[in-house]
């Protein structure tokens, strides 16, 4: 029996069912290509604002013991202007756009200098844990997330996926605000509020002080939180938190995942990654007899 890689979120098909998640080498049109030859189904850019945002100051990211990053980069990127001329000649990648604002028309205007672009999916990222006034703010409002999701939903016949994370309303109130909007697909989750302290300063270490926590210590919660939405509403999930092996991307699949997206675990090994758990997915597949991504999809719910 042959076995296949492809997958469906909603309306987007994948190659692969491995995606690079937002935040990780995701401003370079060069970068993009190589990651979809090694083995991407997909890449996330960076999130994008009107204009471009110059993040916070060094120090921004630390390793933690055990596995696992604090960052607080300060969502810097170049503008969903100046980024939309840099990947115009896009013609072979799939590339989802992460878009991040306050305010409804924030993201409809950003939208808008993607019309000459390929791209084959938005992702609103209602979920960035380290930023005033966007992110987990605006996620943390359900309201404001329907007139979101609306208003872009009315500004292009693109897919558009709501990125979740845990704020201080519960994340499902967020999801059930965007499926009620017309969202087509929800990413879960993002990183986690998080802190460290140097013990001889006796002061927070990153300049922001507060960061979100990624990489392995936050799977078993995405994972749950995908188990959870997958049991609760019936939209596509994409898995994301805390992945590193094909285990990982296997247990996402099975709690409801369409597919998954990777970051930390990139690193120095971003090349091979992709690649990596890819193989291990199909091998997995072979082996308990599966032919489709969508035969294992959920079936950790089963009694």
């Amino acid at each position: 029996m042959e076995s296949s890689l492809v997958t469906s979120i909603g309306k987007i098909q994948l190659e692969r069912p491995v995606m690079l998640a937002s935040g990780i080498l995701g401003i370079s049109l060069d970068v993009f290509n190589r990651l979809y030859r090694s083995g991407a189904g997909a890449v996330v850019s960076k999130s994008l604002s009107t204009e471009p945002w110059d993040g916070y100051p060094n120090p921004t990211i630390f390793g933690i013991n055990g596995g696992g990053w604090i960052n607080a980069v300060g969502l810097s990127n170049p503008g969903a202007p100046n980024f939309a001329k840099m990947i115009e000649p896009n013609k072979d990648v799939p590339i989802i756009i992460s878009l991040v604002g306050s305010i409804p028309e924030d993201f409809s205007t950003m939208v808008e200098q993607f019309k000459n672009s390929k791209v084959i999916a938005y992702e609103l990222n209602l979920s960035c844990p380290h930023v005033a006034k966007v992110g987990l703010e605006v996620g943390d409002d359900p309201e404001l997330v329907k007139k979101i999701v609306s208003t872009v939903k009315n500004s292009t016949n693109v897919p558009v996926i709501a990125k979740v994370g845990l704020g201080t309303t519960h994340y499902l109130n967020t999801v059930s605000a965007a499926i009620d909007s017309g969202i087509d697909a929800i990413t879960a989750i993002n990183t986690i509020r998080a802190i460290a302290i140097d013990v001889e300063t006796q002061r927070p270490i990153l300049s922001n002080k507060f960061g979100g926590l990624s990489g392995t210590p936050i799977k078993p919660i995405a994972l749950r939180c995908v188990y959870e939405i997958s049991s609760k509403y019936d939209i596509p999930i994409i898995g994301c938190g805390g992945i590193s092996t094909w285990e990982d991307a296997i247990e996402f699949i099975l709690a409801g995942a369409s597919a998954i997206q990777i970051g930390s675990v990139i690193g120095d090994n971003w090349i091979h990654v992709f690649n990596d758990i890819n193989k291990g997915i199909l091998q997995y597949m072979k082996r308990k007899g599966y032919s489709k991504i969508d035969e294992m999809i959920g079936l950790a719910k089963k009694s």
